[in-house]
């Protein structure tokens, strides 16, 4: 099955299931830190950052979307993808020192605006390169990982914070999200394809 698949899904897949494990480490528990360790913390201030985070990512992902559509290439989109993930990847560790509510909502703002920048990029990127007759195997692929990865970062999120508190899974989001911007490197050649040099053909006296 893999073997079919073109090499950008590949990493993009691999890109989907490194990001999703680090924030699927936090994302389950992430009521239980606001609650527990903010202060001022409660059941509203969960739902404040929740609403803050979808609202300004669901809004700033259509123009963004509609630039990246009209910008020839592919070069926007590969940045878009990289500074939008490691934006994203690197707010957990200003939650090592939010202590107030407005942090938080602070925090998530910023969040939203990274992951707005990463699933336009990522999704425009992904649905080019999927060869044909492959479509179904490509986005089920990409489906699997992420539940996978899920599941496995659910899992792994509660019992670390259980064990050693919510810090060291700050430090993982931001390791997992520096790998999938690194991952996208190994695709930038077909990205972003050097234009062939014109050479001038001088004939000899």
């Amino acid at each position: 099955m893999f073997k079919i698949l073109s090499k950008v899904v590949k990493v993009l897949v691999f890109f989907d299931l490194s990001l999703l494990f680090g924030s699927g480490l936090v994302d389950p528990i992430l009521a239980v830190f606001i609650v527990g360790s903010i202060k001022g913390g409660n059941i509203q201030v969960v739902g404040i950052s929740v609403a803050i985070y979808w609202g300004i990512k669901s809004i700033l992902m259509l123009p963004i979307a509609k630039y990246l559509d009209n910008t020839p290439g592919e070069k926007v989109d590969f940045y878009f993808l990289i500074f939008g993930t490691l934006l994203a990847s690197f707010i957990p560790l200003g939650f090592i020192f939010a202590n107030l509510p407005w942090h938080i909502y602070a925090l998530e703002a910023i969040h939203a605006v990274g992951m707005a920048a990463v699933l336009p990029s990522w999704s425009g990127i992904f649905t080019r390169h999927i060869k044909e007759g492959t479509e179904a195997q490509s986005w089920t692929l990409d489906s699997s990982a992420y539940g996978i990865g899920t599941a496995l970062a659910g899992f792994i999120g509660g019992t670390v914070a259980e064990k050693f508190g919510f810090v060291p899974l700050f430090i993982g989001v931001a390791v997992f999200g520096v790998i999938s911007a690194l991952s996208c490197l190994l695709i930038k050649k077909e990205l972003m394809p050097k234009e062939r040099r014109r050479t001038m053909i001088v004939s000899k006296p």
